[in-house]
């Protein structure tokens, strides 16, 4: 099997293989926000959400009541913020799954599927179908504002929805001059939802804080100002997680040292275990890892199923 740039960051991952043992009663926006409480998700303050929505279990409503019952935690959206990562592979001619999508294609094939791409547009396009029904149930919602890169873009909604999306440069997928740069400043917390720690988005801040990274070509589909297709090409740092799951061993090691407000926090989302964790603790202590080794492990990577 060929081999691609490990390009695109974590997201929604595989299921972890313990199975999910799912409850007879269906959850409401009520019982999940009480889910929410418990676990220590507070009013004010900022939430970025990676979920596997169908590990919740049977849902009132579903993807909406999650929504709601995430935003009733957060005390609405007039006082809390609701963060997603609303990324989009499918409009780039040099992601993983636009590797897997294409192989083995002759020449007039791939011409005919690259010009049937869809164009990304911040305002109408829909989160990737890999990154899980929240995100774009979130994405949808009234009064969310979206980041405009085109292939790792963030949806929020609530009072700092617009400071998180305003800015996200081009050449920086999910940098300081990214959407999650905004999230270490506001001092967030990603709650996990069925998906394990390995697979934490932040830690793409502290691989690009540690050392000078490597920068490859990447490509997508765009709209134009007057809502026609045009293909942008840039340079931007060769993204990486293979070595996540030593960065997320080492928080979870680092996890007795934290204070209270800074330790990974675990519980239950209806029927999904999940995990509660701080930007700035992640990242700091990830950063700490990879300064302390000759810097981060940037290998190739097959393309994810």
């Amino acid at each position: 099997m060929k081999t691609v740039p490990a390009s695109e960051p974590a997201g929604p991952a595989p299921r972890p293989s313990a199975p999910v043992v799912h409850t007879a009663k269906e959850h409401t926006a009520e019982s999940l926000a009480a889910d929410l409480a418990a676990l220590g998700v507070e009013p004010g303050e900022v939430l970025w959400v990676q979920a596997g929505l169908r590990s919740v279990g049977p849902v009132a409503g579903g993807a909406a009541t999650v929504v709601r019952a995430l935003l009733e935690a957060l005390g609405g959206p007039g006082l809390g913020t609701l963060v997603t990562y609303t990324a989009t592979p499918e409009n780039s001619d040099t992601s993983r799954l636009a590797a897997r999508l294409t192989e083995g294609l002759t020449p007039a094939e791939l011409a005919a599927h690259r010009a049937a791409m869809p164009a990304f547009d911040p305002r109408t396009t829909p989160a990737s179908p890999t990154m899980g029904r929240l995100a774009e149930q979130i994405r949808r919602t009234p009064g969310a504002a979206r980041s405009n890169h085109p292939q790792t873009s963030f949806a929020a909604v609530g009072v700092h929805a617009g400071r998180i999306t305003a800015t996200h440069e081009l050449d920086c997928h999910l940098g300081e001059s990214s959407p999650l740069g905004r999230l270490y400043e506001l001092a967030a917390r990603v709650l996990l939802v069925d998906v394990p720690l390995s697979r934490l988005t932040a830690f793409h801040l502290a691989d690009l804080r540690a050392a000078e990274p490597s920068m490859r070509s990447y490509g997508c589909v765009v709209t134009d100002g007057t809502g026609q297709p045009r293909w942008q090409h840039f340079q931007a740092p060769d993204l990486d997680d293979q070595h996540f799951g030593e960065l997320a061993d080492a928080l979870l090691g680092a996890d007795a040292l934290l204070g209270a407000g800074a330790a990974v926090r675990s519980g239950r989302l209806g029927d999904a275990d999940c995990l509660l964790v701080p930007v700035v603790a992640a990242v700091d202590v990830a950063g700490r890892v990879l300064r302390g080794r000759a810097g981060p492990a940037r290998t190739a990577a097959a393309p994810q199923d």
